[in-house]
């Protein structure tokens, strides 16, 4: 097992540089180097001018003239941001040409290193405005002096292990020139797995859950007090979930606010939001980005009024549409999506269940299934609301309708995506009633609620649905007495 890290105590008033470059211990990293069996963790391989670009050997060299896009009034180039050559060449791969309004917005007062508060729903490109700060910052800044295992020198706090993943494959593209190194803490996957790259390798952008991310600064594996940048992502899905008493535990091991550089991001603004604002940022910038509907004009919305038993017949008979080539299915209640799961299997439709009691290697895999195309239905509770990012979900279906208007929107943003059409369904059963005026609301406009086509109610097949002995079962079950048999109690 590699040896834990030493550390020096620290004094909450002890003077430090600036936040490019914080002054660093002289201890050695790892109880190994400190019995002189390895080496102390240095960047003279990477320090300087230039540090951070990989080999480029078997490679022609790459330049900007490659990258032509010209001015267009009213929108930011990244060419206009001095960016450095690599982060750039990274971004023509990605296809990028002009800022999102949130990254032309707010990149030009974050690369100059001031706080800043985004509003901005999921899809605007506010995981690349962070990103392209971070990395243009440690780019641009590289640490003078001897790196040590386990030291964060950036740190993006993220609600869900799927969020935290999209945002890790992000920066991997962004720094695909680079030789920044990415780390993702997240609950359940193994421990001694993320503990030993984090021992074996430097960390520049570490992308986390609070959970994880706690267990290992407890654990002394991990380090905050060295951060530079710090980004709290989805603010307000921390508040829903519970979070945030451990995102204060984290924040307290940060550098003081004066001494980092703050970005904080929330689709939605409350007072315990507003008070958190305060708390962690220092004289922020406010960028708010109003999208110009709630809901994508790309997104074909239909209400359809059902019986509770009648809904499982309504997805199975929509799921034998040519028209339906990637369908996300969203419940409740992970007992919900698991009956779901077990009626789709029963029936023959290969499907993949998403939900907060799926062990994280499996939920990594079925995500990979979807993006793929091997399996083409994906049932999820709202964990995967703001987590999923995949061109191409040609179906949203709201089996039952989400508690929190807000996550109406999340759900259908999954599809209607990059420049392409989606349609999103919503059941509503009498449960269901009271929750359409909230959303109706939000949205700014009446949900067209319709009785279903006579085809979408045809018999499903009799089959035999095998149940799995989950916690929490729904006695009621998820596909009724039309998906299969009434579940056993």
């Amino acid at each position: 097992m590699i040896g834990k890290l030493f550390r020096r105590s620290t004094d909450e008033d002890e003077s430090r540089k600036s936040p490019s470059a914080p002054e660093k211990s002289t201890q050695p990293a790892s109880r190994d180097e400190a019995a002189g069996n390895g080496p102390r963790r240095d960047n003279g391989s990477r320090g300087g001018k230039g540090r951070g670009r990989k080999a480029a050997a078997g490679r022609a060299p790459w330049s900007l003239d490659q990258f032509r896009v010209p001015e267009q009034e009213g929108k930011v180039r990244f060419h206009d941001l001095d960016l450095p050559l690599d982060l750039m060449h990274a971004i023509y791969d990605q296809g990028f040409q002009y800022c999102s309004p949130i990254q032309g917005r707010s990149l030009p007062h974050t690369l100059n290193g001031h706080d800043l508060v985004g509003k901005a729903q999921t899809g605007t490109g506010k995981t690349a405005a962070f990103l392209i700060t971070i990395i243009d910052d440690l780019l641009k800044n590289p640490f003078e002096g001897e790196r040590y295992a386990g030291e964060a020198r950036s740190l993006i706090i993220a609600p869900t292990r799927e969020l935290v993943m999209q945002i890790a494959d992000d920066a991997k593209a962004l720094c695909k020139y680079t030789d920044l190194e990415i780390h993702t803490l997240v609950g359940g996957m193994d421990y001694q797995k993320q503990q030993r790259r984090l021992n074996e390798r430097l960390v520049d952008i570490l992308v986390a859950t609070p959970g994880r991310l706690l267990d290992f600064v407890g654990n002394r594996d991990c380090y905050l007090d060295q951060v530079e940048i710090l980004v709290i992502d989805e603010a307000d899905r921390m508040l829903d979930m519970g979070f945030i008493p451990q995102v204060r535990r984290i924040v307290r091991q940060t550098p003081r606010k004066t001494h980092r550089q703050t970005m904080f991001f929330s689709a939605t603004f409350t007072p315990e939001v507003d008070t958190l604002v305060d708390q962690w940022t220092e004289d922020p910038i406010i960028v708010e980005i109003e999208p110009e509907r709630v809901a994508t004009d790309s997104v074909e919305q239909h209400v359809y009024l059902a019986a509770s038993e009648e809904k499982y017949t309504l997805l199975y008979n929509i799921l034998q549409s040519d028209a339906v080539e990637s369908l996300l299915v969203f419940a409740n209640r992970r007992d919900q999506c698991r009956r779901l799961h077990e009626n789709l299997t029963a029936h023959g439709i290969p499907a993949g269940l998403l939900s907060g009691e799926i062990p994280q290697n499996k939920r990594v895999r079925t995500l990979d299934d979807f993006k793929s195309g091997k399996t083409r239905v994906l049932v999820a509770t709202d964990v995967a609301g703001r987590g999923i990012h995949i061109d191409g979900i040609s179906h949203v279906v709201n089996f039952t309708l989400p508690e929190e208007p807000e996550d109406y929107v999340h759900r259908i943003g999954r599809t209607g995506r990059a420049g392409k059409t989606g349609t999103s369904i919503s059941f509503a059963c009498e449960d269901d009633a009271m929750r359409l005026e909230p959303i109706q609301e939000l949205l700014g406009e009446k949900l067209n609620c319709e009785q279903p086509p006579e085809e979408l109610l045809a018999e499903p097949p009799k089959v035999k649905v095998k149940r799995s002995s989950g916690p929490g079962g729904d006695k009621r079950g998820g596909g009724g007495r039309r998906g299969g048999g009434r579940p056993r109690r």
